[in-house]
Order: structure tokens, then C-alpha cells, then sequence
């Protein structure tokens, strides 16, 4: 399926723990040029993202923008040392027997010992940060992918009537194309006439004339594979995704034998249909420099 370089994607996942919302936007690019904005805490899931996304796009400036909520952020829990509590209690016991004195710790006393209860951030579980972040990646690029699908279908009919009215407009140049070698033909033997009932004329010169005149107007050629290359690109249209750089070549091929034909023509008929042409191939290339 053909597909646009321009589009847009949005998802959103949250749970008890944290939120993901991922907005994915893009343009026209030559290559895929990816950029992430994200917070710093998920700046190690980078290249994991890029990697994902391979997937999804091969062309565009795409930019997405990744905000995160953490609701444990801020969350710490109580940390018991069971041992160093032993080892300050044995000491206080022994201190209270070496000196003679009465051994008046309390609990209370022991817990505001350094390192017997401490205050300690919950750590966090990258696996599962992870799957959620990649279901969100995934749910957002689906999303972008959707709204080039269906601006390359747009595209695509677009394009296929443009492609429909140059060939009408090349069949017109065939259909004159003979008469001008005719009318030419008509006015050189008219000119001849003119001569030989005047006493003067180089029959040769006047043949080779002919000739020379036939072979620089001729056009068939170019008309024979102008219109092959458009109905390469409709069937090329028709095929498939990721064929922009397919499509810009077969137009430039195109633009090509229409300035020939509007090079070698002598008759207005054929030039203003040709400058049509060349019309429509610019319109053309405009808009594959959309498509993937």
C-alpha cells in the first residue's frame, strides 16, 4: 500500500505505577531522519525505540515526543538493619557492664542509631518500564502509520488521474504528429511547383529537404516511451509501499522526452500540448516528494 511521508500518530498507556503519552509527527524528508525528545530517565531506551521504529517508517523527518509520569517518582520505603541493630544493642551491653552502669537503651534509642532504619527509593524494574514504553511506541506508530496509509491512498487516485489525463494529452500529440509531417510535405510540393513552372529547381536538394525535415520532426519515439513511463508509474502506483524514490526517477525520465518532444516540435498544436505535459509532470513530482 502506498503511504505519505506526512502524518500524525498519538497513543496513551497508564497503570498504576506510571503514564506514557507518545505524539508522533511528520513531513517530507529524503531520508529517514528520527528525533526523540523524551526525559532523561528513559534516555537509555533510545536506541531499543529507534530500533522499533525501523519497522514502522523508512522515509520522512519524523519527530516524537515521549512524556512520562512516574507516580512512585517520590515513593521511598523503610529499610531495617536486623544485624546492626544486634551490634549497637551488644555494645551498649557491653559498654553498660565494663563501666558499671545500668543498661537504659531502648528501642527507641537503638532505631535513632545510625543505619538501623533508613529511608530508601524503590528501585525500578526496567523489564517492566520497558514493556510498557514499547506497548505505547508501538500503539503510537500504528496510529502514524494509519494516517499516511490514508493519505497515500489520496495520493495515490490523484496521481493516477493526472497520469490519465497525460495520456490523452500524448495521444493527441501522436494523432498530429503525422499530420505535420503532411502539411509539410503539402507546402514543400506546392513550393516545387512554383519553381519548376518558373524554370527553377534542384530536385535533390528539395528531397533531401524532405527527409531531413521528416527525421528532425519526428516524435514517435518519444511519444513510445513517454508512454510507457506512465504507465509504469500507474502500475508502479499500484504496487506497493516504499517506492518515492521509484516514482521521482520514472517522473524525471518522463519530463525528459516531453522536452524533446517540445524541442523538436513545429506546429502549435503539438507545443501547447507539450508544455501541458511538462505541466502536469511538475505537479506530479510535487506531490511524490509526499510519498514514502
Amino acid at each position: 500500500m502506498l503511504k505519505s511521508m506526512t502524518g500524525f500518530g498519538r497513543y496513551e498507556l497508564a497503570t498504576l505505577e506510571r503514564k506514557f503519552i507518545i505524539e508522533m509527527k511528520a513531513v517530507n524528508h529524503r531520508y529517514c531522519d528520527l528525533n526523540i525528545r523524551m526525559p532523561k530517565k528513559l534516555g537509555f531506551f533510545e536506541a531499543a525505540i529507534r530500533n522499533l521504529l525501523k519497522n514502522y517508517v523508512q522515509r520522512g523527518k519524523i519527530d516524537m515526543f515521549i512524556t512520562y509520569e512516574d507516580y512512585q517518582e517520590n515513593k521511598t520505603a523503610l529499610r531495617y538493619n536486623k544485624d546492626l541493630a544486634n551490634e549497637y544493642a551488644n555494645y551498649f551491653e557491653t559498654i553498660a557492664q565494663q563501666l558499671g552502669l545500668v543498661n537504659d537503651v531502648t528501642v527507641s534509642k537503638i532505631a535513632r542509631c545510625p543505619e538501623v532504619i533508613t529511608l530508601e527509593e524503590q528501585t525500578m524494574d526496567e523489564e517492566e518500564l520497558w514493556k510498557q514504553l514499547e506497548e505505547t511506541v508501538k500503539g503510537a506508530a500504528q496510529k502514524f502509520v494509519e494516517t499516511r496509509i490514508v493519505e497515500g491512498d489520496n495520493l495515490k487516485v490523484d496521481l493516477i488521474n493526472k497520469l490519465d489525463g497525460m495520456l490523452v494529452l500524448v495521444t493527441a500529440v501522436e494523432k498530429r504528429a503525422p499530420e505535420v509531417i503532411l502539411d509539410y510535405k503539402n507546402k514543400l510540393e506546392a513550393r516545387v511547383s512554383d519553381l519548376v513552372s518558373g524554370g527553377f529547381v534542384e530536385e535533390q536538394r528539395i528531397a533531401a529537404e524532405i527527409v531531413m525535415f521528416t527525421d528532425k520532426a519526428s516524435i514517435n519515439e518519444e511519444i513510445v516511451r513517454l508512454t510507457s513511463h506512465i504507465m509504469h508509474m500507474k502500475k508502479t502506483l499500484l504496487e506497493g509501499e516504499n517506492v518515492g524514490r521509484k516514482l521521482d526517477f520514472i517522473a524525471q525520465e518522463m519530463n525528459r522526452e516531453a522536452n524533446t518532444i517540445l524541442s523538436k516540435a513545429n506546429d502549435l498544436l503539438i507545443s501547447n500540448n507539450a508544455i501541458d505535459l511538462k505541466t502536469e509532470i511538475e505537479k506530479i513530482r510535487e506531490q511524490i516528494q509526499n510519498i514514502e
